[in-house]
């Protein structure tokens, strides 16, 4: 399985706007992140570095947080993962707390906030 990611952007900036502007106040760091993450043919993988961009170079103005935990629940659901809201509230806030800037460790985190089989 893979993202799509050619749309990412765009669906990042609708998502923020839920909670905030919508305005990418670090498009470097979100242009980065998708270059590396659409080298990858796994999906986990590919939301873990945008997941990383929201989360340590705050790609948004306000709302990072928010909008890398709809996100990814968002992905989950698409691929039919079965979800924990406090595990994924808990994993973001972790990240963004400790500036966890490891790609293969945020990864872990999302598959331990996930279960197969919606």
């Amino acid at each position: 399985m893979k993202i799509e990611l050619q749309h990412v952007s765009r669906k990042l900036a609708d998502t923020n706007k839920k909670f905030s502007t919508g305005a990418i106040v670090n498009r470097g760091s979100l242009e980065f992140a998708l270059s590396v993450a659409i080298k990858s043919k796994d999906w986990q993988e590919q939301v873990s570095y945008v997941i990383r961009a929201l989360l340590c170079d705050h790609v948004f103005e306000d709302g990072n947080k928010r909008t890398a935990a709809a996100y990814l629940i968002s992905v989950l659901e698409e691929f039919k993962y079965r979800y924990d809201l406090f595990k994924i509230d808990r994993m973001v806030l972790k990240i963004a707390k400790n500036n966890i800037s490891d790609v293969k460790k945020i990864r872990r985190m999302i598959q331990n906030a996930a279960a197969k089989n919606f």
